[in-house]
């Protein structure tokens, strides 16, 4: 995912001071008279979302707070669902209760992988190490432990994505937040309460995506490759418009086919990314297996007592907290927007296919990438953020900075088609349906990706990825109401099960 560059909560603050080799010459002009203009204002709000306390001398950003608490009463209230029905959510991606006919446009695999898609990104790549480089190993039991937490907000929130989502009859349907805010609520009595949080949710979601969701990433993904390619000698360098053009042409042909083709090069693309990440992880990992069992002690070890990080035991806690909050984005309602276009007639399954989300986000990739730093010996090397990662990759295969600019430039493409939905589905929220109404959304959001990856938005960047901690005010709020509706469709689709009328079609 995207990061702050915000003092409070931001990694992408610390990734910048870190990695001057790949920040552009930046022109006095245009970039300089907006930032001159928006800073002002982007300062004010990001110092309010991200406001922190201090705890043991570190400072702990309480919307942090807000989506752990509200992941832990989940986990409560529905019985550690996570764990109890892991196997069930697997069955359900492979298709064993798949039926062709029922209502939606994608399959549980092509949801989950655009879902995964918008959050699978610089989060696992670069903010792990400045977890680990600032908590220390120990960050990363607390980081695992939050996104386990955090499947239970991703299922109760894409359970209710798809049962108040909008069905149209040419076969296309929109979901999410604004929607169960406004309808879960109007049964719950409280319309007018609903309509304000979904309006607010929108209007943030859609600022979020165009910013931290589109220019960051293309931002970023030039910055990577100018950095491979000779840095300021690149051929490249100067040239951020031209490579803008490119992306904005490519993201352009995909998401004018709609959810469904965005589906099709998610489900294809986040393989891939998995694939290459993962596979070299677990070389470097398996080729150093007799130190595997002396890393797994340092991060317990160092959970408990913190030695040598700021903080201590809480200074871990907090920044493996952050880490996976910032990460996975349960309790953001994001992805509650691309599940609610699943095919299926029970809520419920795309609940529970949700909830892998979060385990494949932070508990697999960002603790393997933790794990290889700890491994690597680089921890103590003064680097942190994406230097980090790439100088513990590159003691074992001096050839992964390139690999590592892929996966950068893969990561920012696809995380550019999910986020490209969740701010049209806001739109359209906004001002109706229609393809008319569709269109400019997506050729305003294309232009942004030009105008990201030439020009420096630092605290435009700030003030969308406020907007898009904001929607976890809105969305948790409601899903406190609507707990309970979670329960009722969790008890009717086991009875169905039970029943025999829900059978396995493979």
């Amino acid at each position: 995912m995207f990061w702050k560059k915000t003092a409070a909560a931001s990694a992408v603050a610390m990734m910048s001071a870190t990695l001057p080799q790949i920040a552009l010459a930046q022109e006095v002009g245009l970039d300089e008279r907006i930032n001159q203009a928006i800073a002002p204002i982007s300062n004010v709000i990001a110092g309010t979302m991200f406001y922190s306390v201090p705890i043991a001398g570190t400072a702990f950003p309480l919307i942090v707070g807000w989506l752990v608490v509200a992941a832990t009463i989940f986990t409560l209230y529905f019985g550690f669902v996570q764990f109890r029905r892991f196997g069930h959510a697997i069955a359900l991606v492979k298709g064993d209760y798949s039926h062709p006919e029922d209502a939606g446009e994608v399959s549980h695999f092509q949801a989950l992988a655009t879902a995964l898609s918008g959050t699978v990104g610089l989060g696992n790549i670069a903010g792990v190490a400045v977890a680990v480089s600032i908590g220390g190993p120990g960050a990363t039991f607390w980081m695992i432990l939050a996104g386990l937490l955090g499947m239970a907000s991703k299922f109760t929130e894409c359970t209710l994505g798809v049962k108040y989502r909008n069905e149209y009859e040419d076969g296309r349907v929109s979901g999410g937040p604004m929607y169960y805010l406004s309808k879960g609520l109007a049964e719950k009595g409280k319309p007018g309460l609903g309509k304000v949080l979904a309006v607010v949710f929108s209007i943030c979601c859609i600022g979020g995506a165009v910013g931290g969701g589109n220019m960051f990433q293309a931002n970023q993904a030039f910055q990577q490759v100018v950095n491979v390619t000779g840095g300021e000698n690149s051929f490249l360098a100067g040239s951020g418009w031209l490579f803008g053009l490119v992306m904005a042409i490519i993201v352009g042909v995909v998401i004018i086919g709609g959810i469904k083709s965005i589906a099709k090069v998610t489900e294809k693309i986040v393989p891939i990314m998995a694939v290459i990440y993962v596979t070299a992880g677990m070389i470097i990992i398996l080729s150093n297996i007799t130190m595997v069992g002396d890393a797994f002690a340092q991060i317990f070890v160092g959970a408990f007592t913190g030695a040598g990080v700021a903080g201590g035991v809480i200074g871990a806690l907090i920044q493996g907290f952050k880490r996976a909050a910032f990460s996975n984005e349960a309790g953001i309602g994001s992805a509650a927007i691309a599940h609610a276009a699943v095919r299926t007639k029970e809520p419920v399954t795309e609940g529970y296919v949700a909830l892998l989300e979060p385990f494949i986000d932070t508990v697999v990739i960002c603790t393997m990438t933790a794990l290889v730093i700890t491994i690597s010996g680089e921890l103590n090397s003064g680097l942190t953020g994406v230097e980090l990662t790439s100088a513990a990759f590159a003691s074992a295969f001096t050839w992964f900075p390139l690999i590592l600019a892929l996966a950068v430039v893969l990561f920012a493409f696809s995380t550019m088609l999910s986020w490209s939905y969740y701010g049209l589905k806001s739109w359209t929220y906004l001002v109706g349906e229609g393809k008319g109404k569709e269109i400019i959304f997506k050729l305003f959001f294309c232009l942004c990706v030009i105008v990201g990856a030439s020009m420096s938005l630092g605290p435009v960047i700030d003030f969308s990825d406020s907007m898009i901690f904001a929607m976890a005010i809105p969305n948790i709020i409601g899903l406190y109401f609507l707990m309970p509706v979670v329960r009722g469709e969790v008890k009717q689709y086991w009875a169905k099960i039970e029943s025999g009328e829900i059978k396995k079609v493979k």
